[in-house]
């Protein structure tokens, strides 16, 4: 009696399929994007105590530094993480078993983070900006709002994203739950 068992191959899934990544590939992808996500929560965090510093500090020179601080940031670091965040999220979406839309919490988090790195470019740097032109030109700050709802609201998705991606809830989306055709 042979104690051999065969294996029976698993049945593809109809249409082109994405290839998946190797265990190489996706490791280094997966390296890469909890990178990424870190440096640009702790930019946030950094940005955040940068803020507050220039809405609630009275001396003009320390509110100068901090929004001139902020504006470095939001130019030269923030953009690049959350591009590196969004692609590095995205491989790793389209070439592993996760896929992009057959899990609720992976496509929240894509949409997450592209309307983040969205209000980033269009709310966060104007806002910073803005900031940089009043205190540079001698005047106080504008509006704390400028240094601090950006932040605060970057905190709270990234944060949110976080647990979403340790505690994956809410399963499969309704394309994910759907059962693979087989073809006769």
């Amino acid at each position: 009696m042979d104690t051999h068992t065969e294996h029976k191959p698993a049945k593809p899934r109809p249409g082109p399929q994405p290839p998946r990544l190797g265990r190489p590939a996706r490791r280094a992808a997966l390296v890469v994007h909890v990178i990424a996500s870190a440096g640009w929560l702790g930019l946030t965090l950094g940005l955040l105590a940068l803020g507050i510093t220039a809405a609630t500090d009275g001396s003009a020179g320390t509110v100068e530094a901090s929004v001139r601080a902020m504006k470095l940031f939001a130019d030269w670091l923030l953009l690049p993480v959350a591009f590196l965040t969004l692609l590095s999220g995205l491989l790793l979406s389209l070439g592993t078993k996760w896929g992009l839309a057959r899990y609720r919490w992976v496509y929240t988090k894509f949409w997450l983070t592209l309307a983040t790195t969205t209000a980033t470019v269009f709310a966060l740097r104007p806002g910073v900006n803005s900031a940089v032109t009043a205190v540079a030109a001698g005047g106080p700050l504008p509006d704390a709002g400028d240094v601090l709802f950006g932040p605060v609201v970057s905190l709270s998705a990234y944060v949110f994203m976080t647990v979403i991606s340790v505690l994956k809830p809410w399963g499969k989306t309704r394309r994910g739950s759907e059962k693979p055709q087989t073809f006769t």
